[in-house]
């Protein structure tokens, strides 16, 4: 889970260094994929666990969702400039 749930992160840091448009939207697209991996764990995980562990794991899933808002709305900000 620790993985998956750095993963953006690093990606996103080479996505910021990126030599072109392009490269930038493909970087961001990788980062998304991988944060999509960790929403999917959270929810098993949620769905496999005692009721007083359900709130902190619902606290990550909301914080995943909002990156994955915030790395989509990049990418089509991105892409909208690239195909000008």
């Amino acid at each position: 889970m620790v993985m998956s749930g750095t993963a953006p992160a690093l990606i996103h840091g080479e996505a910021q260094g990126a030599e072109s448009k392009r490269d930038f939207v493909h970087k961001m697209k990788l980062a998304l994929q991988e944060l999509r991996e960790p929403s999917i764990a959270l929810r098993i995980i949620r769905r496999s666990i005692l009721s007083t562990e359900v709130t902190e794991i619902g606290n990550a899933e909301s914080e995943n969702n909002e990156l994955i808002a915030i790395f989509v709305k990049s990418l089509q900000t991105a892409q909208a400039k690239e195909n000008k």
